[in-house]
């Protein structure tokens, strides 16, 4: 373990913050609760934002800006939506600064430039892109829309930890409206696979595709699909929501169409996004006690080169042979870094590439030059071996998928072997304070029984799994018939 990480057994909370900050991803910031995402960790998202970006679009989406200020008429149109994120709100009252004639050097907020309306700083985009809908949408022949937004939005947490929950975080917010209740809900389920699939194939973390119940369901919306997925101190982190919002926003906003018999009606909807959470993901289900591990597919850096020399003249060798190889790597669309900057020693590179998780670290002396070979090492497994030159591009590029699917293999079988049948309360609390994790029980369906649970054991209802085995049982608290098992959990 490094020195300077705490480890996960004697304070996971801070090992993941020193994993954040000493991995070079983000940084505290001037503003509470806030954070400044480093060019490191900004190369992550932007990886992650590129593939999410192209599947939005194979699908059929296209991208929009809308405003970042709603004026607070507007936000408190959908009653449900504007109750739910009331207590996360700020507002803008008024639009100038003056100095302060009392303090010399302050300023003070100009009394006479308050806002006709205060203006609610998004903490997400439905109000203000269904006032906008509004004047979009006439006919059938206007539907559907199918626009994405990329995005920050403020909500303002009391308690901050990077990525996981800031002030403020970047994300992209989907807004599709439809003519018929059907292609809706087509939409909702099809985004959701779209996030399961980016989150499995290129994250390398599995997920469990499921339904929120009532009281965990978006704000606004009539259904909350959901991907849960498992970091590796057993509580589970909601990676992705899709929301079939039915009418709710159409009706909200007057957003009426015509369709094919001439007949009006209201248009139906969905919103979904996924945010910079999920780099929190990243980092809680796959590093370790050394640094972070970060899957190829979406690393900033495939492949990091370290060359070993003395002397100007072994240097030139090397440079030569490694020009070579990037040529190589690049043609095979494998991002690499050639450090061979002279203000570190070997060893102290090899301790930074393996904190920021480097997926494969290539080492090339003079000797192996010689040789025709050089040292590979697996971040993930810390595998090391030789490689003849001549093979080494092909190689790094065969090892780089099989890394990606080893990384969601060891993260599946963790998750798999922490999903745990109970039966009785008992059984219950002491798989949660033992084993943690997943945790499937039967429950008898009622928002009442819900709370009670979550105000016992801070676990909440993660999801009602997709395809969800039917079977008779009684529910763990009331002992209330159950006709089907319901996936618990402590979470982020």
């Amino acid at each position: 373990m490094s020195k300077e990480i705490t480890s996960r057994q004697q304070d996971y909370s801070q090992w993941y913050n020193d994993l954040i900050l000493k991995g070079g991803l983000a940084d505290y910031s001037a503003v509470r609760g806030c954070m400044v995402i480093k060019p490191y960790g900004f190369a992550l998202w932007e990886n992650m934002r590129d593939v999410l970006d192209k599947m939005f679009k194979d699908t059929g989406h296209v991208n929009a800006y809308f405003p970042l200020f709603v004026p607070k008429s507007l936000f408190e149109a959908e009653e449900k939506n504007a109750e739910g994120f009331a207590k996360e709100c700020a507002i803008v009252t008024h639009y100038r600064l003056k100095a302060d004639p009392n303090t010399k050097g302050k300023l003070m907020v100009d009394p006479e430039a308050k806002l006709e309306e205060e203006l609610v700083v998004r903490p997400t985009s439905e109000a203000i892109i269904w006032n906008t809908y509004k004047g979009w949408i006439q006919s059938y022949r206007d539907l559907p829309i199918l626009v994405n937004q990329w995005a920050n939005v403020v909500r303002w947490e009391m308690r901050t930890r990077l990525f996981l929950r800031t002030a403020e975080f970047l994300w992209q917010e989907g807004h599709t409206a439809h003519a018929t209740k059907e292609e809706a809900i087509i939409e909702t389920e099809k985004m959701l696979d779209v996030y399961a699939d980016f989150v499995e194939n290129w994250m390398a973390l599995p997920v469990i595709k499921g339904i929120k119940t009532a009281n965990e369901r978006f704000a606004g919306a009539d259904e909350t699909y959901c991907i849960e997925a498992l970091m590796q101190d057993g509580k589970a982190l909601q990676a992705g929501t899709s929301h079939f919002l039915g009418q709710n926003f159409a009706k909200a906003f007057d957003v009426k169409f015509s369709d094919k018999s001439n007949k009006l009606d209201y248009v139906w909807a969905t919103s979904w996004g996924v945010s910079t959470r999920l780099i929190g993901g990243l980092v809680m289900a796959h590093s370790d006690d050394d640094g972070l591990i970060l899957p190829p597919k979406i690393a900033p850096f495939q492949v990091v080169i370290v060359p070993i020399f003395k002397g100007d003249d072994e240097k030139k060798l090397i440079d030569e042979k490694v020009h070579t190889l990037i040529q190589q790597l690049k043609q095979l669309n494998i991002r690499v870094k050639y450090d061979d900057s002279d203000n570190a020693r070997p060893g102290w590179k090899f301790a930074e590439y393996e904190m920021k998780g480097v997926p494969i670290r290539v080492a090339i002396g003079a000797r192996d030059l010689a040789n025709n070979v050089a040292e590979i090492a697996r971040r993930d497994t810390k595998e090391k071996t030789s490689v003849n030159l001549n093979e080494l591009a092909v190689y790094i590029q065969n090892l780089l998928n099989t890394i990606q699917e080893s990384m969601f293999n060891k993260a599946k079988a963790f998750r798999d072997e922490h999903i745990t049948e109970v039966n009785t309360w008992d059984e219950f609390v002491q798989t949660l304070d033992t084993k943690t994790g997943f945790v499937s029980a039967h429950w008898d369906g009622t928002p009442e029984t819900e709370e009670k649970i979550k105000e016992q054991t801070k676990a909440t209802i993660r999801c009602i799994p997709l395809n969800n085995k039917q079977e008779n049982g009684n529910c763990i608290l009331t002992g209330n018939a159950s006709t089907q098992r319901v996936l618990f959990a402590r979470a982020y």
